[in-house]
């Protein structure tokens, strides 16, 4: 018998063409399946080669010399985020890959990818008006994209560990006087908002707190304060 397999589905045979064994292993690449080939001096030689090649890639293979950022994207994000994550996590995370990420960086080849690339775009980002939050954001999706790509050794390092996203720049923010106040809730006053509008003068309360409220709780709250 000239070949083994094992549940890898590596198999081993007599090299054809010449002395010495060839090993071979499957890799799931962008378009399918494909087989890759090592070549050993003796059998045993082979197998282990074609075993740990097979072995290294975890399972979840891609052809990673010609795969771009945006295929990697891709993938991570149904096979590594999807189910593994809130629904809104996710559907966050998808957002600011296919609207910022991948227009920008998407066609660049992912063991390519350096931190260079990544500090000009965060630049770029600001540039055209993105807030530092948000493009804080974008980093930290693209570190734990990346951070994954490196564990499961497609590229050396993470390219986003050495790109440090730009500090948060906070707005000056000049409230309303109280004259300013009591025309705005007058102005309101009869609205389906008007409890959310009292709450976010009396109660100081930031906008993710505001909107965090069950409807009941505002109205009380707006009782209250009046």
């Amino acid at each position: 018998m000239g070949k083994t397999r094992d549940n890898n589905e590596g198999s081993v045979c007599k090299r054809k063409d010449g002395p010495g064994w060839r090993g071979a292993y499957t890799v799931q690449t962008i378009k399918g399946p494909k087989r890759r080939y090592v070549s050993g001096k003796t059998r045993a030689e082979a197998a282990k080669l074609s075993k740990a090649m097979s072995d290294g890639e975890d399972g979840l293979v891609f052809d990673a010399v010609k795969l771009t950022l945006s295929e990697y994207l891709e993938r991570w994000l149904t096979g590594s985020v999807k189910n593994s994550v809130r629904e809104v996590t996710f559907e966050s995370y998808e957002r600011l890959v296919k609207k910022h990420i991948t227009p920008a960086l998407g066609r660049n080849k992912l063991k390519a990818l350096t931190a260079v690339h990544l500090r000009d775009f965060y630049q770029q980002k600001l540039s055209e008006g993105l807030s530092s939050r948000n493009v804080r954001y974008i980093h930290a999706v693209l570190h734990k994209a990346l951070k994954q790509a490196a564990d499961d050794g497609l590229i050396p390092r993470n390219a986003a560990a050495s790109a440090k996203p730009p500090q948060l720049s906070q707005a000056e923010i000049s409230p309303f006087s109280p004259a300013q106040a009591r025309v705005f809730l007058e102005a309101a006053h009869g609205d389906r908002l008007e409890a959310l509008y009292v709450l976010a003068i009396t109660a100081g309360l930031r906008q993710g707190e505001l909107l965090g409220l069950k409807w009941r709780t505002a109205i009380w709250s707006m009782e209250r304060c009046r």
